[in-house]
C-alpha cells in the first residue's frame, strides 16, 4: 500500500470531509491547502514508490493530528503540550505505527480491531494482534503487511458505513 492510500481508505473508513482532513493535517503541524490535499488523494500507480505523493514523515504528521483532533495535545506533568513523535523510522514500521496511532485518536480496543477483521472476512488472533500493537524492540514483534492494515480499514468502512444506513 502506498503511503497515501492509507490516508484515502482513513478519509473514507472515518467519512473524513476534505476541510477537516486540512485541519487534521494542520494539527499535524503540515499545512496543507485543497491542491496539496487534492494530490494526496489521487491514487498512485502502482509501480510509483511508496512516498511519491505522501512521505512517511507527512503520514504520521498526518496520524498525530488524527490523534489531537480526536483527542486533544497531550499535556505532560507541567500543562505543557508534549511534541508530537515520530515512530516510522523504515518502511516496515509504517502499518504497525499507523495501526497503533489509530487505536490511540479513535480509543479503539483489541475487540474492536477484531471486529473489524472479522467484518473484513480475515480471522486474526489475539496473539498475532498484540505482536503487531507491540513496541519494535519487543522480542514478540511482529511487523504488520499491508494485509492487516488493508483488512482494519476495510472492516472499519464497511462497519461505520452499515451503521450510517441503519440510522
Amino acid at each position: 500500500m502506498n503511503n497515501n492510500d492509507i490516508v484515502i481508505r482513513l478519509k473514507y473508513a472515518l467519512s473524513i470531509s476534505d476541510p477537516d482532513m486540512m485541519k487534521i493535517f494542520n494539527f499535524g503541524e503540515l499545512k496543507v491547502d485543497a491542491s496539496r490535499l487534492h494530490q494526496i488523494l489521487q491514487k498512485q500507480a502502482p509501480e510509483t514508490s511508496r512516498d511519491q505523493n505522501l512521505t512517511m514523515r507527512e503520514l504520521e504528521q498526518f496520524m498525530n493530528g488524527l490523534i489531537i483532533s480526536q483527542r486533544g495535545v497531550k499535556l505532560n506533568a507541567n500543562g505543557e503540550s508534549e511534541p508530537l513523535t515520530f515512530d516510522m523510522q523504515k518502511e516496515d514500521d509504517i502499518n504497525n505505527v499507523v495501526m497503533k496511532k489509530l487505536k490511540i485518536a479513535m480509543r479503539y480496543t483489541s475487540e474492536d480491531y477484531q471486529s473489524f477483521f472479522k467484518t473484513a472476512g480475515i480471522k486474526v488472533s489475539n496473539a498475532e494482534l498484540s505482536a503487531v500493537l507491540r513496541r519494535t524492540d519487543h522480542r514478540n514483534y511482529r511487523p504488520a503487511g499491508d494485509r492487516y492494515l488493508r483488512n482494519l480499514l476495510k472492516g472499519m468502512g464497511m462497519e461505520y458505513h452499515t451503521k450510517k444506513l441503519a440510522d
